[in-house]
């Protein structure tokens, strides 16, 4: 995997508070503006093998949880392989197929990133998403990950909010089902842009349709419209439907039977073989999907210019279309 050094990751790293440099001192790092709150010895403490530069009095990410995870002996281990993950493969594919969109847009991706080393930033990077295996398996891209968890795939944690990268300092960046899990996606978005090159590319996907998951930490949905509007300081070079009306609905069939049986095995168990619904996506006409799609995508790339609210009410594709 292309995964960039933890050496070389640190170079780069600044303070999520105030972009100032950071120092390595015993016990962590510190930022080096005198007059900055995390100017203190380890205001950013290492967890295990991960730094951790996080703003805790501006995140959610609490810091005793974090150390105290980094001190169990699993820390560095990927996390357990729950639902689909940890069924045998034939299952596995028709449990959770393969994300055919996710695919073939990382392709343009990483057809379209400059020069011979280009970086490519993971955000919730912990695990490899659907689909976008490609990303590191490019000898060519320098992958840097991190997430609020520290895993193989992470060389720091980190709050999306802050993301301790200088400006300019990545040619794109990866988005995959993680703007439906911060507080604030227009920040987040906003520190994408910020840490992109000129022209940088960013990949995303986020639930529209789609039931809670993750518990306390799932706090947003989007429509097309509302994605791309999120993106509004982005060139689209492509946007659409991950899944339609048919995956929508597997959704929907496996809550109703958890809420009813109170057994989340029981909702996946019904969700596998009701597989066929998926079936849909390929059938419902694309204007009504996009009104019913379980998840969207956004590949643009980085500009300054936003969209105006003319544009965004423009740009509607679904089958709603007024006489």
């Amino acid at each position: 995997m292309p995964l960039v050094e933890l050496t070389a990751v640190e170079k780069l790293l600044v303070c999520p508070r105030c972009r100032s440099d950071v120092v390595s001192e015993p016990g962590g790092f510190r930022c080096t503006a005198p007059a900055c709150p995390c100017h203190v010895p380890a205001a950013f403490p290492w967890a295990g093998p991960w730094p951790v530069l996080v703003d805790f009095e501006r995140s959610v990410v609490d810091r005793a949880a974090v150390l105290a995870r980094a001190g169990r002996r699993d820390a560095a281990e990927l996390p357990t392989a729950t639902g689909a993950e940890g069924l045998p493969a034939p299952l596995r594919r028709i449990a959770k197929p393969p994300n055919r969109v996710a695919a073939r847009n990382i392709d343009l991706l990483l057809r379209g990133l400059p020069g011979p080393s280009p970086r490519l930033l993971v955000v919730g990077g912990a695990t490899v998403g659907n689909g976008v295996g490609a990303v590191y398996r490019d000898p060519r891209v320098q992958v840097i990950g991190f997430d609020i968890v520290g895993s193989p795939l992470t060389q720091f944690i980190a709050d999306a909010h802050g993301i301790p990268l200088p400006a300019g300092s990545v040619d794109a960046v990866l988005v995959q089902a993680v703007l439906e899990h911060v507080l604030d996606p227009g920040l987040v978005v906003a520190e994408i842009h910020r840490v992109l090159t000129d022209g940088g590319l960013v990949y995303a996907e986020t639930p529209f349709l789609q039931q809670v998951h993750a518990g306390a930490h799932d706090f947003t949905r989007f429509t097309a419209s509302g994605h791309r509007y999120l993106f509004r300081r982005f060139e689209e070079l492509a946007a659409g439907s991950v899944a339609g009306p048919g995956t929508q609905l597997l959704w929907s069939v496996d809550h109703a039977i958890r809420g009813l049986t109170r057994s989340a095995l029981a909702g996946r168990a019904l969700r596998g073989l009701m597989f066929w619904l998926r079936a849909l996506d390929h059938l419902v006409p694309p204007t009504f999907a996009e009104d019913d799609a379980s998840a969207v995508y956004f590949l643009g790339r980085k500009r300054e210019r936003e969209m105006t609210a003319a544009e965004i009410i423009g740009y509607y594709r679904g089958a709603q279309v007024s006489d």
